[in-house]
């Protein structure tokens, strides 16, 4: 069950991620067949009949003993491996997250119960993951960290099945973008060129220096302009006046 560390802790949210590895986990541990074989049954007691004679009757015995020793074996293999397990998928469960989680004695009852919980809170979850993503806005601040965000909000999906294309992560990236970029998103639509991420962020990078550097030099003449409209020349000297003699 040296399998088991490679299991991501279960959040509720990433429930499609953790079942898969958990159930490659028991594979690999040659246990997954304690989630589909039920708990083995003890044989009955034998009862013995009023007319049964004794060599009848401890034939009978005889032919039962390897029915009993079978489930004795059995038992104890099923019991170990479903203790294990159960034992295992809670050590893979966020701590806030387990008490809520009702008690079971067979790990597939178990499981089942985390699935009835989970599975609809795996898809509320991503709805609101692609609804965050498809409106993020960049407001500012340090460009690079924006889209590493919505890089993450994206990779979070792919457990879940519903991965996007890293151009659709591109486009989304353009899109959330203030308008002193839409040069350079334009310039990238008409372009045939596509960038992957670590394009996309130096590119943006060097976008946002060239609009700060633009943005400075037009504060520095509007500045100096500014300055010009308030200069006069410094006035002449009134020149003595004459007296007549």
């Amino acid at each position: 069950m040296g399998y088991i560390k490679d299991i991501p802790t279960l959040k509720g949210y990433n429930y499609e991620e953790w079942k898969r590895e958990l159930d490659l986990a028991f594979i690999l541990g040659e246990v997954d067949w304690v989630l589909t074989t039920p708990c083995p049954i003890e044989p009955a007691d034998l009862v013995r009949g009023e007319k049964e004679s004794d060599a009848e009757w401890q034939k009978r015995e005889r032919n039962n003993a390897p029915l009993i020793m079978s489930y004795d074996i059995e038992h104890v293999k099923w019991s170990l491996a479903n203790k294990n397990c159960l034992a295992a998928v809670k050590d893979t469960i966020e701590p806030t997250i387990l008490g809520s989680i009702p008690e079971y004695d067979t790990v597939s009852k178990y499981l089942e119960s985390i699935k009835s919980q989970f599975t609809g809170s795996s898809k509320f979850y991503a709805t609101q993951l692609i609804k965050q993503l498809v409106t993020e806005r960049y407001h500012g601040g340090g460009v690079k960290d924006h889209i590493l965000r919505m890089s993450d909000m994206a990779s979070k999906l792919k457990p879940m099945d519903l991965g996007i294309s890293d151009d659709f992560l591109v486009h989304l990236v353009m899109t959330s973008l203030p308008k002193n970029f839409d040069n350079f998103v334009v310039n990238y639509k008409i372009s045939l060129e596509k960038w992957n991420l670590e394009e996309l962020i130096s590119n943006c990078v060097q976008e946002k220096e060239r609009i700060k550097e633009t943005n400075g030099a037009s504060n520095n003449l509007v500045k100096d302009n500014k300055e010009k409209s308030h200069w006069s020349p410094p006035l002449k000297a009134k020149q003595p006046q004459h007296l007549p003699q």
